[in-house]
């Protein structure tokens, strides 16, 4: 039997348009999960104008399995994240760099037809992650894409508790970091534009927090050994490059169409690291959610309707830089 839900989709306009996806029969280990929850990503405003399915994390609850599911069962929680397949076989999957796999299946590049942005979604069970118990949907879902992105640049840094983190930014991205960070004992030095997010950074788990508008040069003392850069666009890279440790690892987390444009003696001469590096894979991914349930991260979220214009508000609030921090959509809000 057929199985039809709701999605919504972006247009070539940019308004928001509500659709109907459908899928045969479910197959292999294929998994039908009701939505109760989406994050609401950046990501998504720039696929606004693409024709397909908009949301990438996702929460839910399972609905029906297909024959070859093993460990799933109709009723357990989970979500999923940017990922969504990939070839199994490639030297970058055996080794747990999926996410590097020349045939992945990723949000904006595949499955087109369904997200997390609508009633329901199949998915491969082998891509889906199990809701912690101590963690609620409402929460678990920006931690697949924006959680998931941190951890991962913490990881492939090989971070150490001893470590003094900088964080640019206080965003949907950089309060998760804040925590991570945190958590992991590190010393955490956060830099915002202006003083408005200070004492909410302090609180998330910030040592130290500099407000950078305006400035031409800054003094905190101590260097810093890693630096994550969550802004939404590049920043003054001479001015965080003279706070940085020899041998440091910046890892930008900017999503920015723009090139890459860093001075290149103190990179050199510093033994500096610059690491790409994008969502976590799925082992890294589930070591991100067991310590997120462990220490109590949570993203700070507003909350909208999963209506066609709980939505379009959504991504408004996003694009006019209102959301604080994490936008999320509610099924039956």
């Amino acid at each position: 039997m057929a199985i039809e839900f709701t999605v919504f989709k972006g247009s070539k306009d940019g308004t928001i348009q509500q659709a109907t996806t459908r899928r045969d029969d479910l197959k292999g280990d294929d998994v039908l999960v009701r939505i109760t929850h989406s994050g609401v990503c950046f990501t998504d405003v720039h696929y606004r104008h693409a024709d397909m399915a908009l949301g990438h994390e996702g929460t839910g609850v399972v609905d029906a399995v297909g024959p070859g599911v093993k460990d799933l069962k109709k009723g357990d929680r989970v979500g999923w994240g940017y990922e969504h397949d990939c070839c199994g076989r490639c030297r970058h999957c055996l080794t747990g760099w999926e996410t590097l796999c020349r045939e992945r299946k990723m949000y904006g590049g595949a499955d087109l037809d369904q997200g997390s942005f609508g009633s329901h979604a199949v998915w491969r069970e082998a891509f889906l992650f199990k809701i912690p118990d101590e963690v609620k949907n409402e929460d678990a879902g920006p931690l697949m894409c924006g959680g998931s992105t941190v951890w991962n640049a913490l990881h492939v840094a090989q971070v150490r508790p001893t470590a003094r983190v900088g964080i640019v930014g206080v965003g949907g991205l950089g309060h998760l970091a804040i925590q991570f960070a945190a958590k992991m004992g590190c010393q955490v030095v956060v830099f915002s534009g202006t003083d408005s997010k200070k004492e909410e950074a302090k609180k998330l788990g910030a040592s130290e927090f500099y407000a950078t508008k305006g400035v031409k040069e800054l003094n905190i003392g101590k260097p810093i050994d890693n630096l994550l850069v969550t802004t939404s666009s590049q920043p003054d890279w001479q001015l965080y490059l003279n706070l940085m440790s020899p041998g440091g690892i910046i890892s930008p987390l900017s999503v920015d169409s723009n090139d890459l444009k860093i001075p290149y003696m103190p990179l050199l001469v510093n033994g500096l690291r610059v690491q790409g590096g994008i969502v976590s894979s799925r082992q890294v991914h589930r070591e991100m959610l067991e310590f997120a349930a462990h220490h109590q991260i949570k993203p700070v979220n507003m909350t909208f309707p999963m209506t066609l214009e709980g939505v379009t508000q959504s991504l408004k609030t996003l694009e006019d830089g209102k959301m604080r921090y994490r936008g999320v959509l509610v099924a039956g809000a």
